[in-house]
This record gives C-alpha cells, sequence and structure tokens, in this order.
C-alpha cells in the first residue's frame, strides 16, 4: 500500500484489505470524486475536511489517469462504492455500525437491503438540512449512547465529509467514520446500478449519464476541471 499527499489530502493507494486494516485503527474516511475535488479552490470548508481526513481513497479513474500521466505516480482506483460493498460483503455483525441517511425514503430503502444482506447490528438516523452548520447534538447524543464501532455516512460529497469531520472531533471515543455518499443508493437501485464490473472498468459515470443525463451529465463534464491543479 502506498500513501501520498496531493493538494495537503492525504491519498492511499492500495487493496480494499490494505485499506481497510488501516480504517480500522480509526478516523476518517473519504472517497471524493473528480467532480468534487474539482471545487476545492472555491469550497474551503469541503477542502479543509479532505485536508482532516484521516484516509483519502482513489474513487475516481479519471483522476487516478491524471495522475499516472502528469505525477507519474502508479495508483490504483478503489472506489467508495467497491469499499462499501466489501466492507457489507464481509461484515458479520460483531460490531455495531450507525447509518446516516439523507432522506426516509432512502433510509426504508437502505434498511430494507441491509436485512436482505442479513446485516442486524445497526440503527440508522436522517440527517437534517446541515446547510453548511455542521452541529447535530442530538446526532452525538445518539453516537455516544450507542457506541457503533463504525459510522456509514450516505450524504452528498460537499456534507458528509464535514459532517465527519465534526463527528471525530466531538465523539469520547475512537471511532471509523466512511463517507461513501451514494454508493450504498448503487446498490439498492435508488440511483444508477453500477456493479463491480462496471467499477472495474472505469464506466460507471457513463451509468450514471445514462440513468439521469439531467442529473449527471454536467457533474461529470465538471470533472475536467480538476486538470487545473496539475500545471
Amino acid at each position: 500500500m502506498k500513501n501520498f499527499s496531493f493538494k495537503g489530502i492525504k491519498f492511499y493507494s492500495g487493496n480494499y484489505s490494505q485499506i481497510k486494516t488501516e480504517f480500522d485503527k480509526g478516523g476518517v474516511l473519504v472517497a471524493p470524486a473528480a467532480s468534487a475535488l474539482a471545487n476545492i479552490d472555491t469550497d474551503k470548508q469541503y477542502y479543509n475536511s479532505l485536508k482532516s481526513s484521516k484516509i483519502a481513497i482513489l474513487d475516481s479513474g479519471f483522476f487516478c489517469i491524471l495522475l499516472r500521466i502528469f505525477k507519474f505516480k502508479k495508483v490504483k482506483k478503489l472506489s467508495g462504492f467497491l469499499f462499501l460493498k466489501n466492507f457489507l460483503d464481509e461484515f458479520s455483525n460483531k460490531q455495531k455500525i450507525l447509518f446516516i441517511d439523507p432522506t426516509k425514503k432512502s433510509n426504508l430503502i437502505n434498511i430494507k437491503f441491509l436485512k436482505s444482506k442479513n446485516i442486524s447490528n445497526f440503527r440508522s438516523y436522517i440527517a437534517p438540512n446541515y446547510d453548511k452548520k455542521f452541529i447535530d447534538t442530538k446526532l452525538l447524543k445518539l453516537i455516544n449512547s450507542y457506541k457503533p464501532k463504525y459510522i456509514i455516512i450516505n450524504i452528498g460529497g460537499g456534507s458528509q465529509e464535514p459532517l465527519a469531520i465534526y463527528l471525530s472531533k466531538n465523539i469520547k471515543y475512537k471511532i471509523s467514520i466512511m463517507c461513501t455518499g451514494a454508493a450504498i443508493a448503487f446498490m439498492t437501485g435508488e440511483q444508477a446500478p453500477i456493479n463491480k464490473f462496471i467499477d472495474k472498468i472505469y464506466l460507471g459515470w457513463l451509468m450514471r449519464i445514462v440513468w439521469n443525463p439531467k442529473l449527471y451529465l454536467g457533474r461529470i463534464l465538471k470533472s475536467f476541471k480538476i486538470i487545473k491543479f496539475f500545471f
């Protein structure tokens, strides 16, 4: 496993098992998409939360290609989707998980999905609209009472990362917090149906566009703005 810094963000390049071992030691894991990384020069709250995270995994195939071409780094993509899928596939209910969901609808879909995978040792929490103010004493009270080993944040990029940093600074024990956003929705069918093969050949972006071009086309095109950080 290799780690390197890009614009002050600590990226890890390795397989799932290697990064999971590091993640289990506690801290925040993020999986920034290229379209989100393209905004680090304008969204300081998001950027600072990425820099404060313990592990950033290489979610974007496009970002990996740019690193190979311009930085001569032999990096390995590990998407948030694949990390979460492997995590859930091997989960044995020996530890507690808290899932933070964006809506009641998503929450009900996710609970049904988790139960279908025989995952039972969990609770879930529906996030309010934080509106850039990431203070949630109700959530902290739940965490410090329930004491999960893992928190998985399923809300959108740009919000989940600052929330994760807020939680990591205020939780009273060592905990592992995963920011994988919509990854679970690709598994449940709530969003574009992405599988391991599509993810492996770097075509998750295409599946998103086909599934909902109005939502994803502009977002994918924004990814190209990340090129500015290589010059």
